[in-house]
């Protein structure tokens, strides 16, 4: 795995910028954390790493922990490697959990190394992760441990919902706080308590955390709507297809007036749908007027995590922060 740029987000971006020898730092730290005796295991766990996408966890802890005033970065560095690694592994076993065909433009590691191997693998990062998390205080490992078993529960609770089409708003959010929101709420947290930030600070940071993390999230699925493969990486209409109800469907589905809704969600119901099925639901989708509504939900959340940062004292940092917020309300992939 080579060594990234700082900044993975946006080349208008230059959040990343203030924090690249930590960002550097943390992509060396877990090159070195997934070295194994076993070849094909570190082979694996570089190939998932690599996949992992945007780094914005890491960069969400490390610009944290510097806005709190946080000065030696080795504990920050430490916690986003291990924090990030948490991330790839759920993303290596989501892949599994929905059959997933590729991840940021490359074939899924079960596809392409095989399911036992890449299970095995998930397992290892995990390992990995803890055996750097865990040599923290008590505190930063008990909230790590509650934000994984979160994920672990996010993902038990989106696949019980699939096909459910009166799915509601609570249930969508739910979802999204358990599996995205609190991951990156985490980690800004971390970055204040790492950097002795006051509890004024702990707070403001998690806050921004929260609602950073949600409009992420709505903005993901509203992109899978109308995305373009190859600027995504993966599959449009990976979530029809798997029978999530997203936000853009629950509009459609309750608040679409040019569209039939009942035919919208007879396709979701299905177990098994076609090409034209996907095709004819992001259709109703995109008519329905779902997006536009998705993306005004998208932005309140950014707002409030720019808002959320009051507390924070004003310097580049905080600033990258806001301009994160912005970002991801405004990007393409």
């Amino acid at each position: 795995m080579g060594s990234r740029p700082a900044l993975l987000l946006s080349p208008t971006v230059d959040a990343g910028l203030l924090v690249q020898p930590e960002l550097e730092a943390v992509e060396a730290l877990i090159r070195e954390s997934v070295r194994s005796e076993e070849p094909l295991l570190t082979e694996i766990a570089e190939y998932v790493i690599a996949a992992g996408g945007k780094r914005l966890r890491p960069m969400v802890l490390l610009l944290a922990f510097r806005a709190v005033g946080g000065r030696d970065p080795d504990e920050a560095v430490r916690m986003a490697a291990a924090l990030e690694m948490i991330h790839s592994a759920t993303l290596l076993h989501d892949d599994i959990n929905d059959g997933g065909v590729t991840r940021r433009g490359q074939l899924a590691a079960f596809r392409r190394y095989g399911l036992l191997n890449a299970l095995v693998t998930g397992d290892f990062l995990f390992v990995k992760s803890f055996a750097l998390g865990g040599k923290f205080p008590p505190e930063v490992v008990d909230l790590t441990a509650s934000v994984a078993t979160s994920l672990a529960e996010g993902e038990i609770r989106q696949r019980r919902l699939a096909g459910n089409v009166s799915a509601t708003l609570e249930d969508y959010f739910d979802v999204v706080r358990r599996k995205t929101a609190l991951p990156l709420s985490l980690g800004a947290r971390l970055g204040a308590l790492l950097a002795h930030g006051d509890e004024a600070a702990r707070l403001a940071c998690t806050h921004y955390g929260l609602s950073l993390g949600i409009a992420f999230q709505i903005v993901d699925d509203i992109l899978d709507v109308i995305g373009k493969e190859e600027i995504l990486g993966k599959r449009v209409g990976s979530d029809v297809w798997e029978g999530n109800v997203t936000l853009p469907a629950i509009h459609a589905l309750n608040d679409g007036v040019k569209i039939n809704p009942a035919l919208l969600a007879r396709i979701l119901r299905k177990k098994r749908k076609t090409d034209a099925d996907v095709r004819q639901a992001l259709e109703m989708i995109r008519a329905s007027g779902a997006v536009d509504q998705a993306r005004e939900d998208a932005r309140r959340h950014a707002a409030e995590a720019k808002a959320a940062l009051a507390p924070i004292p004003d310097t580049p940092f905080r600033e990258a922060l806001r301009t994160l917020a912005d970002f991801v309300v405004t990007r393409s992939w």
